[in-house]
């Protein structure tokens, strides 16, 4: 679902700076994009980058979010993942590759 989130705003992200690019005339006639636009680009564009800054702001929290949750943590004595060695084992624990 996370994965969902963060794809769909890499995606937004693409299609705003594309659309920031086209003049207001030739954006099509659909309402929920005219919509967006003038929310986006009212008071000569401003809205896009706060908009931009809390894109980014949530697709790093996602991330955290699912690096915690894909942690693996293996305690001393049981069989480590992979037959890997002790070392590899504690730096899978610490949940970097997650992330």
């Amino acid at each position: 679902l996370l994965m969902s989130v963060v794809g769909l705003l890499e995606g937004m992200q693409i299609a705003f700076f594309a659309v920031a690019k086209i003049q207001e005339s030739e954006r099509g006639e659909s309402r929920f994009a005219k919509m967006t636009c003038e929310l986006l680009f009212k008071g000569k564009g401003r809205n896009l980058p706060g908009f931009m800054i809390g894109r980014q702001l949530c697709v790093v929290s996602c991330f955290f979010i699912i690096a915690r949750v894909t942690t693996l943590n293996v305690k001393e004595g049981e069989g480590n993942v992979l037959g890997v060695s002790d070392g590899w084992q504690a730096f899978f624990n610490t949940g970097l590759c997650g992330a």
